[in-house]
């Protein structure tokens, strides 16, 4: 039988190889290892190289032997790296033999250094960024990618569940999404979620109440948390749940390296009727903007019409975030990173196509109280979209 993923990355490459045609771009060359493992299947330490025309190859530094295991494409040792440019022009004659030649490189996730380092080695090439072709090309998923974020939506679905027999009145944060962790690891979820954004990182989950949840923090998100540590100022802390307050539960899941984000609001006893009419509203948004999922609508209408629907609320100051802390976006796209393209935000105007997956995550922050809101994860279909998301929605009561 065919392995999957051969004919994935093949895919992949050609998308990548039109593109970089398109763009009069003869190489590029990847160094990222989400992005190595999205084109070869491996994600040891090398570079991948991709022609415009012809076949590419991974030069692995480590481990050579688990790659040659694990690639679908060509790979052979990089051997020393000094002589990683006179290995490229042996190995690419058609490519380097060339004038006026442009070879494109990650810049919004390679290191400087690096970038200098392979401008040393191929002097004569003019690098320029070609991140954004990448992620164009991650931005648009297959029925494979898909049913990998499927599954991690069920498995966070099981984790929701158990985690709402778990909470009790008094219960530290930190416990919950310590059980939550717990289960969705014996299911399957690798054990991390990656972001690409510099200095971004992200935790399984934002999971907290009260004052303790509604507290910013860098992350580029509208609900923070405490955190445990300054060294980690974000998600649960050691904030105990009372009773008759949201309880946020901000969780994703990682299957087989794909990511699924959702959000669920829930409480002890009885919300309190401000944050009740708050998260109303926030569904309401998400309702709204389901009826517009469908190709060819504009990513920044979606974003305008959720702006405007909070501000008709009049709960806007709150909307996302609240004074300076409030985020300028409405969702995000998903895949093998929490931050992927398309983003839902003003200036974005990307139309909606099929393959897309977003998450879509209306909340509402109150300084000292706490957050509600909820999150859901799409894929544009040919005629509208398919939610993914599959835990049950409205305010959950323990």
């Amino acid at each position: 039988m065919q392995n999957p993923l051969k004919f994935e990355c093949k895919h992949r490459i050609v998308r990548l190889q039109q593109l970089m045609q398109n763009n009069e771009i003869l190489g590029f060359l990847i160094t990222q290892n989400v992005d190595l493992y999205y084109f070869t299947g491996s994600m040891q330490t090398g570079y991948l190289f991709i022609p415009a025309w012809g076949d590419p190859i991974y030069y692995v530094r480590r481990s050579v032997q688990r790659a040659l295991g694990e690639a679908v494409i060509r790979t052979v040792p990089l051997g020393s790296f000094r002589n990683f440019g006179e290995l490229l022009k042996t190995d690419f004659p058609q490519v380097f033999e060339l004038s006026n030649l442009i070879v494109a490189m990650e810049f919004d996730v390679a290191p400087a250094q690096l970038v200098n380092r392979i401008s040393g080695l191929i002097p004569q090439v003019n690098i320029i960024d070609g991140s954004t072709l990448i992620r164009e090309v991650r931005m648009i998923k297959s029925s494979y990618e898909i049913q990998a974020i499927k599954e991690a939506a069920r498995v966070i679905d099981l984790a929701l569940e158990n985690a709402i027999d778990y909470i009790y009145e008094g219960m530290p944060e930190y416990e919950l999404i310590a059980r939550i962790e717990f289960d969705i690891r014996m299911n399957g979820h690798i054990g991390m979620m990656r972001m690409r954004a510099y200095n971004q990182e992200i935790v399984t989950g934002v999971v907290g109440a009260g004052e303790a949840i509604a507290t910013p923090t860098y992350f580029d998100g509208p609900a923070g948390g405490i955190g445990l540590t300054a060294a980690s100022p974000q998600g649960a802390g050691r904030r105990q749940f009372q009773r008759d307050e949201p309880i946020f539960v901000d969780i994703g899941c990682c299957i087989n390296g794909y990511v699924i984000d959702q959000t669920r609001t829930l409480v002890i006893g009885n919300m309190p009727q401000d944050m009740a009419v708050a998260y109303g509203v926030a569904e309401r948004i998400l309702k709204n903007t389901e009826l517009k999922l469908h190709p060819g609508t504009i990513c920044e209408e979606l974003y305008k019409s959720a702006f405007d629907d909070a501000k008709a609320s009049g709960l806007f100051a709150y909307y996302m975030g609240y004074g300076s802390d409030q985020v300028s976006f409405l969702g995000h796209g998903i895949g093998l990173e929490i931050d992927e393209l398309p983003i839902l935000a003003k200036g974005f105007m990307t139309p909606l196509s099929e393959g897309m997956v977003i998450a879509i995550e209306p909340k509402f922050t109150f300084p000292g109280l706490g957050v509600v809101g909820i999150e859901n994860t799409y894929a544009i279909t040919k005629d509208g979209y398919e939610k993914l998301t599959i835990s049950r929605e409205g305010i959950i009561r323990i």
